[in-house]
């Protein structure tokens, strides 16, 4: 018999706690495995840890010195084939001017459900 697959790692880097358990809960939920930080900074070390990331889903206004953009861009150049999803509720896809490769955009507010068939889509994974 073989072995489960292991589950889809999402980064979620969110600073609002609400958000950021509902997401998570929903995520877990539907068999991702999720790590929760607030910060771009945080992301970044968690990154470089080793840990298992299979998609960083990101808040674009995040507080410290990395906003979602720039942790995307440092992301993308140390994870080229990192699938990266953006989420904001002040900015539009335009908005953001340029995204990095191989990226998505999600307003908010959107429905964690859908983020799951999003994340799901953006992996290859039949969750």
């Amino acid at each position: 018999m073989g072995r489960a697959a292991a589950p889809i790692s999402v980064l979620l880097v969110e600073d609002e706690p609400l958000i950021s358990s509902l997401v998570a809960d929903e995520l877990s939920e539907h068999g991702f495995a999720v790590h929760e930080v607030a910060t771009g900074d945080a992301a970044l070390r968690y990154i470089n840890s080793g840990e298992t990331v299979d998609i960083l889903f990101t808040d674009v206004n995040l507080p410290g010195g990395i906003d979602g953009t720039e942790l995307a861009i440092r992301v993308r150049g140390m994870r080229p084939d990192l699938p990266i999803v953006y989420a904001s509720g002040r900015y539009s896809a335009s908005g953001l001017g340029r995204m990095v490769p191989r990226s998505v955009f999600v307003p908010k507010p959107y429905r964690p459900a859908e983020v799951c068939t999003l994340l799901a889509r953006l992996t290859d994974a039949n969750i």
